[in-house]
């Protein structure tokens, strides 16, 4: 069974970003079927294809990664690495769509590609803002000087 095939019937869940990691594979899984498209075309998308499948797969990575991450600001670190790597597919993306290169789902993905760039843009911010807060409340560390 397809992963595509599992996801229809299963709705998604919200608990501790599932929902979020599951469009990320998602989005990966599309763009590599995309790609594989381009690339038997051959052409100028033959040589963007390498490019574009790296960046749109590395998001569910670094957003599987920072399920684990060892601190708030590793889980920031490895959300912004999502973040920038989605930008990259995006901006590719709307190049294969406005240059015709590809599949006419180009336009679906640029439009799933934004829509992440927007979420993991809102998760980065409330995590900054949560973090900032705690921070508030917090006395500062005296610093001992040894003489």
């Amino acid at each position: 069974m397809e992963y595509s095939d599992l996801a229809k019937r299963v709705p998604p869940t919200y608990e501790n970003g599932q929902d979020i990691r599951d469009r990320t594979f998602e989005f990966a899984c599309r763009v590599v079927a995309f790609c594989e498209e381009v690339y038997a075309k051959g052409g100028v998308g033959r040589i963007m294809v390498p490019q574009l499948v790296n960046c749109s797969t590395s998001p569910a990575s670094m957003l599987e990664e920072a399920r684990a991450a060892e601190s708030d600001a590793d889980f920031v670190s490895k959300c912004c690495i999502s973040l920038k790597e989605l930008r990259e597919a995006w901006t590719r993306l709307r190049i294969c769509q406005r240059r015709r290169i590809g599949p006419q789902e180009a336009k679906a993905l640029v439009q799933e590609g934004s829509e992440l760039v927007a979420i993991i843009g809102t998760i980065i911010r409330n995590k900054r803002r949560s973090m900032a807060a705690r921070s508030v409340g917090r006395r500062p560390r005296r610093r001992i000087l040894n003489s």
